[in-house]
């Protein structure tokens, strides 16, 4: 899994928290970051969580890019995000996101979220529907 958010004590919150769980977890610090790590990978993560307001490029032109490369666009994607508006989770969801979650969040609940979306993702890969 890949953890992307400009804020440190979120990036190991998150992290610990999907440790625990029983992932493997890297980190990025913003957008451009995440993108640049996804570009060096031999495998591709199975999901990566991502925060909306962050430097440089935030999470929903992330999550676009993510979407847009045939590399990287059947990766799941958690948006983890302050910002919880409707407005807000309708376009994370245009943009192509699997789930939101708003902060502050219960752990169990994140992971949970995260686990399901990992299933889903590999219950219609194997399906034949994502390519």
């Amino acid at each position: 899994m890949l953890v992307v958010d400009d804020t440190a004590s979120i990036r190991f919150l998150i992290r610990t928290n999907l440790e625990l769980a029983g992932h493997e977890v890297d980190e990025a610090v913003d957008g451009v970051d995440c993108l640049a790590i996804l570009r060096d990978l031999d495998v591709m993560p199975d999901l990566i969580t991502v925060d909306v307001m962050m430097p440089r490029l935030d999470g929903v032109a992330t999550v676009t890019a993510i979407r847009a490369d045939p590399l990287t666009r059947d990766i799941a994607v958690v948006m983890v995000s302050t910002q919880g508006q409707t407005a807000d989770i309708q376009r994370a969801t245009e943009a192509g996101v699997d789930a939101y979650v708003t902060k502050p969040f219960d752990p169990d609940f994140l992971v949970r979220t995260v686990d399901e979306v990992i299933e889903r993702t590999h219950d219609r890969r194997q399906g034949g529907t994502i390519s």
